[in-house]
């Protein structure tokens, strides 16, 4: 059983196509991976998915309605970390948790301790104002926004890009614990730990998808690019 079937995906950009009719069904459970070169469409196509940006058309079927570009049904069921920080940075990370929340301060003091966020270790810097934290706090505090609303579909655009080695093994660790407790993932990466995590890995090229073996790794999977 499908959680989503998405299809017939378009995008230009300045007259030039992006994506082409792009088709894909997401399961429960599944992690998916998107690879490709630079520029394919990638961080894209997990916009246009999350709502952040549009589509000349797209069509995302989920529990039997169509779902594409419907803001309120999308922020509950995703939870979206784009590669760009995007938290504000004169607001606290706190304050940038609670602008995503969906309820009430009690609820949101609630959330913060359910055991997806408190992974995190939020708690040492989270009445700091955002511009003041490093790259991986930054990063957890988006994840954070994530996973706060407890989602059924993360959709992650390079979360481990810039980070350094120690907060790239958290984010993996993350990553595991939000599988094993039943999360769907969708990423794009090409971090061979991450990647590892996947059950299905996809290339995008000449705006479509392609499905790949999923244990394909240097060279042989840049050579498919």
């Amino acid at each position: 059983m499908h959680m989503i079937e998405i299809s017939n995906i378009n995008f230009s950009y300045k007259r030039n196509p992006i994506l082409k009719n792009l088709s894909l069904q997401i399961g429960q459970g599944e992690c998916i991976g998107i690879v490709g070169a630079n520029g394919c469409g990638k961080s894209t196509l997990l916009s246009i998915l999350a709502g952040s940006r549009r589509a000349a058309s797209a069509s995302m079927i989920y529990d039997g309605k169509d779902i594409a570009g419907d803001p309120k049904i999308l922020s509950h069921l995703i939870g979206y970390v784009p590669q760009e920080n995007p938290l504000l940075p004169e607001l606290s990370a706190y304050d940038n948790l609670f602008l995503w929340f969906h309820g009430g301060k009690k609820a949101f003091e609630q959330a913060l301790h359910q055991e997806s966020m408190e992974m995190l270790m939020l708690t040492e810097f989270l009445h700091k104002p955002a511009k003041s934290l490093s790259g991986g706090m930054k990063k957890r505090v988006s994840l954070g926004i994530a996973l706060l609303n407890d989602p059924k579909l993360l959709i992650l655009d390079e979360p481990s890009v810039a980070l350094d080695l120690p907060c790239k093994q958290d984010m993996h660790h993350y990553l595991s614990k939000c599988l094993s407790s039943g999360k769907t993932v969708l990423i794009t990466t090409h971090e061979e730990a991450e990647l590892d995590l996947c059950t299905t890995l996809y290339i995008l090229k000449n705006g479509s998808l392609h499905k790949v073996n999923r244990d394909l790794r240097g060279n042989a999977l840049i050579s498919q690019f």
